[in-house]
């Protein structure tokens, strides 16, 4: 199929799109747990995947999709969080305009607080060699190689553990202990 494309044939590429698209989808949506966000990211992902096809070393072309697609989620991320502080700067300069609630920040803060506890708790029950990845992957927000050159492990151990220990999560956590 890659010699196809390379080749200029469109219809590989939009077969490739169909193949792909569910799970291009999902690796962006595991980043950013926002639908529509994960849906542009996605498009822009098979955008860099088909410009990046004359590249390609035909080794694993899902784990190299899938890199791509997780690499521009996490770029859509760190945009968005840029933003957010430069709307906060921007905003600090501004006089106020809304008068705080007190009552719900507190509760809000509250809420967050349990949250985040129930998580740790829950965390602290996974096996020693998921809880490292799960750590690693998603509250230290490493990428795949930070962790395998870490732990001295290949890229596909890491992907192993990673999907092993979501595996595990679904089976003993209810949806509620980690949504």
């Amino acid at each position: 199929m890659v010699d196809l494309i390379l080749a200029g044939d469109n219809e590989a590429f939009r077969v490739l799109i169909e193949q792909y698209s569910n799970y291009i989808f999902q690796a962006a949506y595991g980043v950013l747990r926002h639908v529509k966000d994960a849906e542009d990211v996605a498009q822009e992902a098979f955008v860099q995947i088909f410009l990046s096809l004359p590249r390609y070393q035909r080794k694993g072309l899902r784990s190299w999709m899938t890199r791509i697609a997780v690499n521009k989620a996490i770029d859509y991320k760190r945009k968005q969080a840029r933003r957010k502080e430069q709307s906060m700067d921007e905003d600090a300069n501004a006089p106020p305009l809304i008068i705080h609630d007190q009552h719900a920040d507190t509760e809000l803060q509250v809420l967050r607080k349990e949250r985040k506890s129930m998580l740790e708790r829950n965390i602290n029950k996974l096996p020693d060699n998921y809880r490292e990845v799960i750590i690693a992957y998603y509250m230290e927000e490493k990428t795949y190689q930070q962790i395998a050159d870490e732990q001295g492990a290949e890229l596909k151990t890491i992907a192993s553990k990673l999907y092993r220990a979501k595996q595990w999560m679904k089976q003993h956590w209810k949806e509620d202990d980690y949504v």
